[in-house]
């Protein structure tokens, strides 16, 4: 992939490692590595996920560090990896599902746009947002439930924070969580807040990509400039100055595009977010009926509690996980993709 870009009389290139694709990959290897490193990924990243999900559906704003001070206080610092063992059994068969259709629509799209006549740049930013939005869909199918009982479980055991209509069973674990909801609510129950799920992922993954896909222009056409003058370090051809960076160079601009398209994706879908995290929390309090809530009953309590800024309770905890997951998920993923590719003698059989 080549990128040109241009200051004043002088023209700068950048010449950045070929694009990776779906065909090139060593699949078995692709997904067992995959998995391997994710799980580390939402190990780190778990906490902060915690805090989002307990500040979203307390009754008053509450700081993040006064949540995770409460927490560790009265429950055992264990509290903030309440759920987890079910969020990563469930994260593997989701990030897999993720990885292939983000691969496959990638691909596909990113070549017919491109028959299509539209410039590089216009067809990786449409390629980048339909494998975003078919991803999250497809992801859904099985994070959905897994969403559910892990929250359900982040959410028991909390004393400090009132948590209205909370559910009131008790859960073991997360098969315990699992068999209890089943039996409650049925396997509606299970997919409580898929609808509103999909408006929130998969809006958020497209914007995501596409603004990741906009962001590494913009960050790599900085490093174009910034390089213009380093004339030690370019080569000058035809009045045009050519860059070639090393893989440090490479892994940080994705890291700083995708902190910014994580930040940016964070902010526009965090109200659905809120409302999501609630509906498959929380349930309704209606003529002494107590059964699951619906978005209306779920906004509205959310305006009365604290007006319409309660949409936004969690966003310090959301915007900074969404922002180091995403720098974290993408450098892992094109290391991911590196280490996954297949050997020139395969490709060329």
């Amino acid at each position: 992939m080549n990128l040109s870009v241009a200051e004043e009389e002088s023209a700068q290139e950048i010449h950045l490692p070929a694009e990776i694709d779906w065909q090139m990959l060593d699949k078995s290897k692709f997904f067992f590595l995959g998995a391997a490193l994710f799980s580390g990924v939402s190990a780190s990243l778990y906490p902060a996920v915690v805090l989002k999900t307990r500040q979203q559906v307390a009754q008053s704003q509450i700081s993040c560090m006064k949540t995770a001070f409460s927490m560790v206080r009265h429950e055992g610092f264990r509290a903030l990896y309440r759920g987890f063992g079910t969020s990563l059994t469930g994260t593997i068969p989701a990030r897999a599902l993720y990885m292939t259709a983000l691969e496959v629509t990638k691909s596909n799209v990113g070549t017919a746009t491109v028959r299509l006549g539209l410039s590089e740049a216009t067809a990786a930013t449409l390629a980048n947002a339909a494998a975003g939005l078919s991803a999250a869909m497809a992801a859904q199918l099985v994070w959905t439930p897994v969403d559910v009982v892990s929250q359900r479980l982040m959410v028991q055991g909390c004393r400090n924070s009132k948590l209205p209509n909370a559910s009131a069973c008790k859960y073991l674990n997360g098969v315990d969580a699992f068999r209890k909801i089943l039996r409650t609510d049925g396997p509606r129950g299970l997919y409580r807040g898929f609808g509103i799920s999909i408006l929130t992922y998969a809006p958020s993954n497209a914007v995501w990509w596409a603004s990741y896909s906009i962001a590494q222009r913009l960050v790599w056409g900085g490093v174009g400039c910034y390089n213009t003058k380093k004339d030690d370090r370019i080569n000058n051809k035809n009045g045009v100055s050519t860059f070639t960076p090393n893989s440090k160079t490479v892994m940080a601009v994705q890291g700083v595009s995708a902190a910014m398209a994580g930040g940016v994706s964070a902010l526009i879908t965090m109200p659905l977010d809120t409302i999501k995290t609630r509906l498959q929390v929380l349930d309704g309090d209606e003529n002494g009926r107590r059964g699951p809530t619906t978005v209306g009953q779920t906004v509205r309590n959310l305006v009365k509690e604290g007006g319409w800024t309660a949409c936004y309770r969690g966003l310090g905890p959301r915007w900074a996980s969404m922002s180091m997951s995403a720098t974290t998920m993408i450098t892992t993923y094109e290391f991911l993709k590196r280490l996954s590719t297949k050997t020139q003698e395969v490709l060329t059989l």
